[in-house]
């Protein structure tokens, strides 16, 4: 064996929240791991997405052990702040006082899973480029990748977990035939906007005939804000005035503080499922197995239930070499996942559908109004709304 070859039980791609997550269950479990990054430590920690830690998260990291070290951010209420029409409504859900949850950005949970990982001798490893798998369906896989000094390095192994999102290497490495893609693009995007704004409420969301509209706290100062807008649209035709006259108009009323608008993106709608999340010893979790619209903030649970179903299945074939949980992965995560994409397809239509009838018409307007007026009057959808923003449905 040369220098450059290594041996370990788990190579993750990807120090995300599902890579960074597995490799602390992982390291907590006694099992030898280590993590591929492609970026440098700096992009990794300075990455800004949105994040709720639902209750169902919050519990696992309490069941792992980790919740005082990592989950971070400010609990919220069980209250969704909505502007109907310029009128404010808010929504009491009920929790049955399983609550829990916490607003809590991916980058926070990012560099609080990356710094307790290091700090309890994580192998973590920045900058590795041209990452390759190899043999991923026989008895030890490989993993050659360039490190940050040029050298390029073979890592044998039991298993591979694929973290590294949509378009990364992991998925890329299935044969085409032996995966299925299902797919939905809703057909509108939004323009996401970071500014310098501080927010009244931790979440508002505005249904208005315009489109939608939110208002997410980043902090005491920040807010990113959400315009629903048409897929063709281009970023450069959203002036900085033109954004808080939009802003002004779906919430009706005014914005208290108009402060420096730092970034603007432009999001597709979509959901996607690859099945099956398993191909001979490499495992997908996250982005890489399945996206769901951000209108449900269920991405970054659904990575961290595919960390959880990993990392107790590996666990279970090294500490009694039984392979049950590894041979019920794919099946395991993909009931959860088609239940969130489920509750994630139906609260995007509803509140996209009863605002801007240019999209799907004034029926379907009508009766997502009528949906949404249920939520209030009925205690039985009330109840299953509340399941699935905590995660325990």
């Amino acid at each position: 064996m040369s220098p450059t070859d290594e041996n370990t039980t788990v190579v993750i791609i990807g120090s995300g929240v599902a890579g960074l997550t597995l490799g602390n269950f992982l390291l907590r479990s006694g099992i030898d791991c280590v993590v591929l990054e492609r970026q440098r430590r700096e992009y990794v920690e300075q990455r800004q997405r949105a994040g709720v830690i639902d209750s169902r998260a919050a519990q696992m990291f309490r069941e792992w052990g980790l919740e005082d070290r990592v989950v971070g951010g400010v609990p919220f209420e069980p209250v969704l702040n909505f502007r109907i029409d310029g009128e404010t409504r808010p929504f009491r859900y009920v929790t049955d006082d399983l609550g829990g949850g916490r607003f809590c950005p991916q980058q926070m949970l990012v560099r609080n899973l990356m710094d307790v990982f290091v700090g309890d001798g994580g192998d973590l490893r920045f900058e590795a480029e041209n990452v390759e798998l190899e043999d991923i369906t026989g008895p030890r896989p490989r993993v050659r990748y360039r490190d940050s000094a040029g050298v390029t390095r073979t890592i044998a192994c039991d298993f591979i977990a694929g973290c590294d999102g949509d378009h990364g290497v992991s998925r890329a490495s299935i044969p085409e035939e032996e995966l299925t893609r299902h797919s939905h693009e809703y057909g509108y995007a939004w323009l996401t906007v970071l500014a310098d704004a501080p927010a009244k409420h931790q979440s508002l969301m505005a249904i208005h005939d315009r489109g939608f509209a939110g208002q997410f706290a980043r902090g005491p100062q920040a807010s990113r804000f959400y315009l629903q807008c048409p897929l063709d649209t281009a970023v450069e035709e959203w002036t900085d005035d033109r954004i808080w006259e939009e802003i002004e108009a779906r919430f009706g009323e005014p914005v208290a503080v108009k402060g420096r608008i730092s970034s603007k993106t432009l999001v597709p709608l979509r959901s996607v499922v690859h099945a099956p999340m398993s191909h001979g010893r490499l495992y997908l979790l996250g982005d890489a197995a399945h996206i769901v619209p951000p209108m449900s903030a269920k991405g970054m649970n659904l990575a961290l239930h595919d960390a959880d179903v990993f990392a107790a299945a590996v666990l279970k074939q090294v500490k009694e070499q039984d392979t049950t949980l590894l041979e019920a992965y794919s099946a395991t995560c993909l009931k959860h996942v088609w239940n969130y994409q489920a509750f994630a397809a139906w609260f995007t239509d509803l509140m996209h559908d009863a605002g801007d009838v240019s999209y799907r018409g004034e029926f379907r307007r009508r009766l997502a109004r009528a949906e949404f007026q249920r939520l209030y009057d009925s205690e039985t959808t009330n109840r299953l709304f509340g399941e699935f923003l905590t995660g325990l449905n």
